[in-house]
């Protein structure tokens, strides 16, 4: 079986999980914290080799004020397991998006985090947190503007290439497969550029139940798919 190098994950159904059980959506976001952990191992051990998951979107600051509190509470704890978590499984961690716009202590967390793993050799696992796909577009246009404007760019030199340059996702290969939670079927403003020729996966299953089986269940999909970057199919 072919295991897709990058394989991209929108956690969605935290939320929903948990009223359906009668408990608080915070609940659903604390036991979906440790399905991530759960999923970055089994992920490693499939071989996969790049895991990027959306955590919190540029969005979700639009949720009732007390839901967004407990979020940012969960992530500064997510800060500090997931620095034990990537010391143990050798995990190169990076968190993309617009970082300026989170609190100090987290930012402080998250350059920490990535001081720490930077030279770690094992899962590259990206957090997408206060990230959106237009944003980070517009975000790169502005430094590659920037660059043009001071002379160290050409805008004839402006390929895709160097538009990678810019993105968040500087030096990750794009991903080959995206897998989306509890049935939704849209991307959700999530990697608008890097999702161009990459294979689509939606399950029912909410995030919290997602297992080393449904991982599974997903690559095998993938490796029905016939991914020909747009030549002719062989008859």
């Amino acid at each position: 079986m072919q295991i897709p190098n990058h394989v991209a994950i929108i956690l969605d159904g935290n939320g929903r999980w948990a009223k359906a059980k009668g408990m608080p959506r915070n609940y659903g976001h604390v036991q979906g914290a440790k399905t991530v952990e759960v999923i970055c191992e089994e992920a490693y051990k499939m071989g996969i080799q790049y895991l990027t998951v959306y955590a919190f979107s540029t969005e979700n600051w639009n949720r009732p004020g007390e839901e967004v509190d407990a979020l940012m509470k969960l992530l500064r704890n997510y800060m500090k397991t997931c620095l034990k978590t990537a010391e143990k499984n050798n995990m190169c961690v990076r968190i993309i998006g617009e970082k300026n716009g989170l609190e100090p202590d987290l930012q402080e967390s998250i350059a920490r985090l990535e001081e720490a793993t930077k030279n770690n050799t094992g899962l590259h696992f990206s957090v997408a947190i206060n990230y959106g796909g237009r944003d980070e577009l517009k975000r790169a246009f502005q430094k590659a503007y920037a660059d043009l404007e001071k002379g160290k760019l050409k805008a004839e030199e402006l390929t895709e290439e160097i538009i990678g340059e810019y993105l968040d996702t500087k030096g990750l290969p794009d991903p080959d497969l995206l897998i989306r939670t509890c049935n939704e079927q849209r991307i959700s403003n999530f990697l608008l550029w890097q999702l161009a020729y990459t294979e689509f996966y939606f399950t029912p299953v909410a995030w919290p139940d997602f297992s080393k089986e449904e991982l599974e269940k997903a690559v095998r999909a993938y490796n029905q798919r016939d991914r020909k970057y747009g030549l002719l199919k062989e008859e």
